[in-house]
């Protein structure tokens, strides 16, 4: 850093509504984001933001675009302990692969897991088969998301047997780097890429309406299925806004708009969040899950996260995506925060009475 610069907190600034909107003036403000909802999946997404400023699409698609692929975190498998094996150049008896090639298919596996620490996964198997994704132990633990993924091929009598070491953790990270004093001393360090983010592609059109040129944001994205596209922007643009309030210095809550009224009504609560799961049109396996968790109203429901609903006893990722299609059509969705809810607050329960 500069000599000449000091670190300290920005000084409050007193702005005040007329002063922001003099110099901020009359803009563009992006619409809500136009999701592709025939194509959307929990790999992938179609997405577009219009009336944006002219030069703001680009922007903003590079921004997002770099954030998606660097700094969402995944799971990935960093390390394996093959039994009978020292290095990676070995050649195993009676299987096809070796043992660099071994490695290479199993990072090609996509691997969601259910909680943050190092987690151990295990392949065993016996020829004549070949070895996929599918065969390989979770306890719970994981799931594998590509169960067809090809690990190895075994010949008669052949056996294959190995522990897989999986973490979370965000971008590229070297077979040095995953190093760890936690592991046996005969593993085979790994490189990972733990991004969930196969691929983000974004065009920026230029139209003009109203005489007023102005930008679209077209943007694709693939995931692994391990956090669904919507949520994965969502993330990201999150990122992106800590990152800039440093270089805010007055309350950002509010956008002023020239001549705009100050007096902000507080918005309504969503009167679904006081039904009960009972009522929703979910599957008897589905509503038999979310009562042994009890989970008994869709505000219980909407603060859950996704990997807590995965961890559930029997409740898999159909019943998943059943849920968040059901709640989206209410809009809501999992992972929500219910800040300022009251739970005896049912208006419906109030009417009733009065």
């Amino acid at each position: 850093m500069n000599e000449e610069l000091q670190e300290t907190e920005p000084a409050a600034s007193a702005v005040n509504p007329a002063s922001l909107s003099t110099h901020v003036g009359e803009m563009l403000w992006p619409e809500a984001l136009k999701v592709e909802a025939d194509t959307l999946s929990n790999e992938y997404g179609h997405f577009a933001v219009e009336a944006l400023e002219p030069g703001f699409g680009l922007t903003i698609g590079h921004m997002l675009r770099r954030t998606l692929l660097s700094s969402i975190r995944g799971s990935a498998v960093f390390a394996v302990q093959i039994e009978g094996v020292a290095h990676e150049f070995t050649q195993l008896p009676g299987i096809l692969e070796d043992v660099v090639q071994i490695i290479l298919n199993i990072k090609n596996l996509d691997i969601q897991q259910f909680e943050d620490d190092i987690i151990e996964l295990e392949l065993i198997g016996e020829g004549p088969c070949i070895l996929r994704g599918e065969d390989i132990s979770t306890f719970n633990k994981a799931e594998i998301l590509n169960p067809d993924c090809e690990i190895a091929h075994l010949e008669e009598n052949a056996t294959l047997s190995m522990t897989l070491y999986v973490r979370m953790n965000k971008g590229y990270v070297t077979a040095e780097e995953n190093q760890s004093r936690e592991l046996p001393v005969n593993v085979i360090y790994l490189d990972s890429n733990h991004s969930p983010i196969k691929r983000v592609n974004y065009k920026i059109f230029t139209q003009t309406i109203d005489e007023q040129e102005q930008d679209q944001l077209d943007m694709e994205v693939w995931t692994s299925g391990a956090v669904n596209p919507i949520d994965s922007v969502a993330y990201a643009a999150k990122i992106m806004k800590e990152h800039m309030e440093v270089f805010i210095n007055f309350d950002p809550e509010k956008r002023i708009e020239p001549d705009e009224d100050l007096d902000v009504e507080e918005a309504p609560t969503n009167d679904n969040l006081y039904r009960s799961v009972s009522e929703l049109e979910l599957s008897v396996r589905s509503i038999n899950c979310l009562q042994n968790a009890k989970i008994e109203t869709i505000a219980d429901l909407v603060q859950k996260t996704e990997a807590e609903m995965l961890r559930t006893k029997n409740f898999g990722r159909k019943s998943l995506n059943e849920i968040k299609t059901i709640l989206s059509a209410m809009n809501l969705s999992l992972g929500m925060k219910l800040e300022n809810f009251d739970p005896d607050a049912n208006p419906v329960e109030k009417a009733k009475k009065e």
